[in-house]
């Protein structure tokens, strides 16, 4: 039926805007017309899934099904079981009555096989990414839909590929709850204060004076009126929504606090949150709260949508076929693993329940000429001139894409005298075909590299901006392809692609190098896919001339970034004669300033830091060459002296001292009562939850205090009588001065004593 009550026309055209599983053996779907009416329809769907083993085996299986609830039907299918084989096998296709069923029917195969008989394919697909596949469908696809007694049936007016598509005028409304909290933390105990529902410039308030039950029912009747698309809340994942529930189950309205667009309540049971491990830090992952017929995104669990906002959510959850509410939520990983598992059913190759890829064996020579990062070029310290930066764009991405590197390809079995070898670890490729990791990121490539010229190339700047964040979401996907070729969990990734990858890289960024130094340059710093190139009185055009030729004879498109008017590579901490990768800071000619490693790219820098060290770095950014860099160091340190003086005197808000730290791991599992720990305990200690993989905001109260509990106050628990700790928030101000000037030899206390002529006092005082 549409949200109006009215019944579903036989045929719509529109956008696809949400799937999911209904009834018992069917999905309901959601259609924004192009009339702007929403219309909910609804279609049979029986997923397949596939068991792979010896021949008499799976036959003896399938004469078991006959009596199973589970199974729609079932027949024997030709399908390439494993990422590598070479031809396809004959394999057992069921066809499941519910996709609900999918977990629970996986789980009494295996154990009819004691986990070691069968294998069991395609199985992970979720009802709602199965139905798109099956169907070669994805979110907001402009789509015509006729309705037959058989099913939906679909004709599709658009393209995964397109990059010229229409979005459908989205209703987003956000919502917001105040609690009327009786401790120093709101708990699931303490009633509703406010509820706040804002659409556009309408804003519908709920207040003090409505009793909690009336509060949750205008709530539904705010939400029904409105008919928002999206939901945005802060926390609704993790805490918002959670409580909600808890509230209308203790008014008795559970079965009425409706604010999906399909009549289904909130379950009151909720689900608990995991925390991961990913690329060396700890995650925390709430629960989702899933909206039916609505997209409920909580802005402090999505990745997507804070780097590239809507219209990078969208291109994801497009280019991807991930629906609008997973999209929002997934890792980039399980947004660009959706993509190679749709490249894998369009295969006909089976996604395995768990990666059986092994690593091939290696010497311990092969090993140390082998298991080697990104080439790079120690930076050579100090502020320097006439240097211009040259940089690949997305190296690894295309790399794997030109040598068809994936599970299946690398060390493959049909094509063992391959001419195409990996670089130094001497690895054949295949020549016949092409592997599905590089199939998946061929679109993703060629797409990016259209938006970025599309941006480029407009003059309209709302289209120059959604070109923009298009091309920044994909940008993600390319980052973490590399690294998820890799991952152990990875169901077609490979520990030796990986490797050949970085063989690749070596090789591209050596020669590349070699090129530039051919021709008069001289390589100042390089990192993985990044040089930075040193050439008195180097015109434009001799950059473009190099990045042309590089492009042209490597195969990877290499771009100038620009020239820098100076540009300060900063030492190691310890070792003040080293270099390091990723720390320094610089001005472009166009006036662009580009920084890395500095205090003001760290998440854990207070924004009064962060204040002090940009208005420095604007200071010399001034500067057109060097020495009058080093003109304008006294005026910057200025900058400390004013800011030094605003803290003694009590003008920096709390709120600008706030430090933010991330927990690693649970509090009571630390050795060490670092500052986060004993921050996270004082919220413990008044009921809050704190799980691993969180932020914890704090003050620093006396930092060296014996008694720990005293050294910092948690955030939510900061009152008007709390006090900051003067010299230490002093010690990181002259700490983050000493890091922009420390190539030439500043430390916290020279800074200190350069501008200890406007207070006499030691550094010890403050």
């Amino acid at each position: 039926m549409q949200s109006s009550g009215q019944v579903s026309p036989k045929r719509v055209k529109g956008w696809l805007f949400d799937v999911y599983p209904s009834d018992f053996g069917e999905v309901a779907v959601w259609i924004i017309s192009e009339n702007g009416e929403r219309v909910r329809l609804t279609d049979k769907f029986q997923p397949k899934i596939y068991v792979s083993g010896k021949q008499e085996d799976i036959e003896r299986l399938a004469s078991q099904f006959f009596s199973s609830q589970a199974v729609a039907a079932w027949n024997f299918a030709y399908k390439y079981a494993h990422p590598t084989d070479i031809e396809k096998s004959k394999v057992l296709e069921v066809a499941l009555k519910d996709c609900r069923r999918t977990s629970s029917f996986t789980r009494s195969i295996l154990i009819k096989g004691d986990y070691l008989q069968y294998e069991v394919h395609n199985c992970d697909l979720h009802g709602d990414r199965a139905y798109l596949f099956s169907h070669d469908l994805f979110p907001l696809a402009f789509m015509e839909v006729e309705a037959e007694k058989t099913g939906l049936k679909y004709t599709l007016l658009d393209s995964v590929e397109s990059t010229d598509y229409a979005i459908p005028p989205l209703r987003i409304t956000k919502l917001e709850v105040d609690i009327a909290k009786k401790g120093k933390i709101a708990s699931f105990k303490d009633p509703i204060g406010k509820l706040v529902v804002t659409q556009a410039d309408k804003q519908t308030a709920v207040d003090d004076t409505e009793t909690e039950e009336d509060k949750l029912l205008k709530l539904v009747n705010a939400v029904e009126t409105l008919d928002p698309d999206v939901i945005l809340t802060h926390g609704g994942d993790s805490y918002l929504f959670p409580y909600l529930i808890h509230r209308a189950t203790i008014n008795n309205v559970l079965d009425k606090f409706i604010l999906s667009r399909d009549n289904v309540p909130f379950v009151p049971k909720i689900s608990h949150g995991r925390t991961f491990f990913s690329y060396g830090r700890t995650f925390y992952k709430a629960p989702t709260m899933r909206l039916f017929g609505r997209v409920h995104i909580d802005r402090s669990n999505t990745f997507v949508l804070n780097e590239a906002d809507f219209d990078g959510l969208f291109e994801i959850a497009r280019t991807c076929r991930v629906p609008l509410h997973t999209a929002s939520r997934s890792s980039i990983g399980s947004s660009m693993s959706s993509l190679q598992f749709y490249q894998a059913v369009k295969d006909e190759v089976l996604i395995p329940r768990n990666k059986s890829i092994p690593e091939a064996f290696k010497s311990a020579y092969e090993l140390l000429v082998g298991d080697r990062g990104g080439f790079v070029y120690e930076p050579q310290v100090g502020i320097h001139e006439d240097v211009g930066e040259v940089d690949f764009s997305s190296m690894y991405p295309v790399l794997m894409v030109k040598n068809n590197i994936s599970a299946e390809t690398v060390l493959c079995k049909c094509c063992p005298n391959s001419r195409l070898r990996i670089p130094e670890l001497n690895y054949h490729l295949c020549e016949k075909r092409k592997g599905i990791v590089p199939k998946a990121l061929e679109l993703v490539v060629s797409k990016r590299l259209h938006y970025k010229r599309m941006r480029g190339e407009v003059q309209d700047s709302a289209l120059k901006e959604v070109y923009d964040k298009r091309q920044a979401a994909l940008k993600w996907i390319l980052v973490t392809c590399f690294g998820y070729l890799g991952y152990r969990n990875a169901k077609f990734g490979t520990v030796d692609g990986h490797m050949g990858v970085c063989a690749f890289g070596r090789d591209t960024f050596l020669r590349a190098a070699r090129m530039a130094e051919a021709r008069g340059f001289t390589v100042i710093h390089g990192i993985v896919d990044s040089l930075w190139l040193k050439k008195e009185n180097a015109t434009i055009q001799e950059y473009t001339d190099l990045c042309e030729e590089v492009s042209q004879k490597i195969g990877v498109p290499l771009n100038f970034e620009g020239r820098y008017k100076w540009i300060v590579f900063l030492p190691s901490k310890m070792h003040p004669n080293i270099g390091v990768l990723n720390r320094y800071y610089g001005v472009m000619e166009n006036g662009k300033v580009k920084v890395r490693g500095i205090e003001v790219r760290r998440r854990d820098t207070p924004r009064f830091v962060y204040n002090a060290q940009m208005e420095m770095i604007k200071v010399l950014a001034s500067a057109n060459d060097s020495k009058q860099f080093m003109e304008k160091i006294p005026a910057a340190l200025k900058i400390v002296k004013e800011y030094r003086q605003r803290l003694l005197n009590g003008d920096v808000p709390i709120w600008d001292l706030i430090i933010t730290k991330h927990l690693s791991k649970h509090p009571k599992k630390y050795k060490q009562r670092v500052s986060q720990v004993i921050a996270a305990e004082q919220l413990m200690k008044e009921g809050a939850q704190i799980h691993a993989g969180k932020n914890i905001r704090f003050l620093f109260t006396s930092a060296e205090n014996k008694r720990h509990e005293r050294r910092v106050k948690a955030e939510q628990l900061i009152e008007n009588d709390v006090n900051p700790d003067t010299r230490k928030y002093l010690l990181l101000l002259y700490a983050s001065a000493a890091s922009l000037l420390s190539f030439s030899g500043y430390t916290a206390k020279t800074v200190y004593d350069t501008i200890r002529g406007y207070n006499r006092k030691r550094i010890t005082d403050y």
